[in-house]
């Protein structure tokens, strides 16, 4: 295997190519954003070789490991393939739990995928469970990349989306970000709203990062969620004074809304669990929480349907202003009453 390619990456390349999947597998480290998308390369082959049902348990204090046996023998609703989750923050599945998973390793239901997930780790946590575990199926220890190995990763972290990346704009961007991939992969995605497919050096990175009212859109959309009306529709016109195309503020406010519909759908208990699977960290974790009090399922799937409206008018279909649409779309999400007061 190429030593210049992370074992992360290596892993996804492996793993949406096999032709089946293990009866267990283990992601485990320190560097969230590594855990989560190792773990998101496995629910997309799960999903695409029919593992159509999905269980999440989270270990907390006081859970039950007699679930995990459970839900093994348990027979699937539609005899369908399942994949289940175990969230393991910790890493530390005790005693009972380390049993239990032995157990799991040992008699593998035929149906189900387990998926185990870490996200403190030293080589202190290793033993019985996860040697059992690795003749089972993966174990696949994640570990923070080293300094060489991180523009390798900025680089192919900007061509996953279409960023092109001069090698000083690499160099200023890890130390930029310090090496911390979650920022590092949020700068990535800000610079794919606002590069517009330009190939981007030192200097136009500084500039595109430290023009704050570029990144006003994000901003904007942060506002809302978190409930401060005021704010977004200052800053929404902030951004159409500076010429900004409705157009080109709308594709963040989607995927945001997207991801508040897909998390409204699960019950109350589970949607803060769930947040990282979206991508949703910071300061952007705090709005979500606010806004998916605010309002229910049908609360966002409303402002889901308004938004694809306020698409059409910024992409010229459709006579009203797009604009004043936006503007009435983000008061309705940072208000759920000032929605129902407003005439759609």
């Amino acid at each position: 295997s190429d030593p210049l390619i992370s074992a992360a990456a290596q892993f996804a390349s492996r793993i949406a190519k096999a032709a089946e999947l293990k009866p267990v597998y283990l992601i485990a480290g320190e560097e969230h954003l590594l855990v989560i998308e190792a773990a998101d390369a496995v629910r997309a082959r799960a999903r695409e070789l029919g593992y159509s049902e999905r269980e999440v348990h989270d270990v907390e204090s006081g859970f039950d490991w007699n679930d995990l046996a459970r839900s093994g023998a348990a027979m699937s609703l539609f005899a369908s393939r399942r994949l289940i989750e175990l969230r393991l923050p910790t890493g530390k599945p005790g005693t009972e739990g380390s049993e239990a998973i032995q157990e799991w390793c040992e008699r593998a239901p035929s149906d189900c995928v387990l998926l185990i997930t870490c996200t403190q780790w030293s080589k202190k946590q290793e033993g019985k469970w996860t040697q059992a575990i690795e003749r089972a199926g993966v174990f696949l220890p994640l570990w923070p990349l080293k300094r060489d190995e991180l523009p390798g990763w900025i680089q192919s972290r900007a061509a996953s989306r279409a960023v092109q990346l001069t090698p000083d704009a690499v160099d200023a961007l890890a130390r930029r970000t310090e090496g911390n991939l979650l920022a590092c992969a949020q700068e990535i995605d800000k610079l794919a709203l606002l590069a517009d497919g330009r190939r981007v050096d030192e200097r136009e990175l500084d500039t595109l990062v430290a023009d704050s009212a570029r990144f006003d859109v994000f901003g904007m959309v942060e506002a809302a969620f978190a409930g401060d009306g005021a704010r977004a529709r200052r800053m929404l016109a902030s951004l159409r004074a500076e010429g900004e195309a409705p157009a080109t503020l709308m594709a963040w406010l989607l995927s945001n809304l997207q991801a508040a519909a897909r998390l409204s759908q699960l019950p109350r208990a589970q949607q803060a669990g769930a947040f990282r699977n979206e991508g949703i960290w910071g300061a952007r974790d705090a709005a979500f929480r606010k806004a998916l009090a605010r309002g229910d399922a049908r609360f966002w799937e409303q402002r889901l349907a308004e938004a694809a409206r306020v698409d059409r008018l910024a992409k010229g279909r459709g006579v009203d202003d797009p604009f004043v649409a936006l503007e009435r779309l983000l008061l309705r999400i940072s208000d759920a009453r000032a929605g129902k007061r407003m005439v759609a």
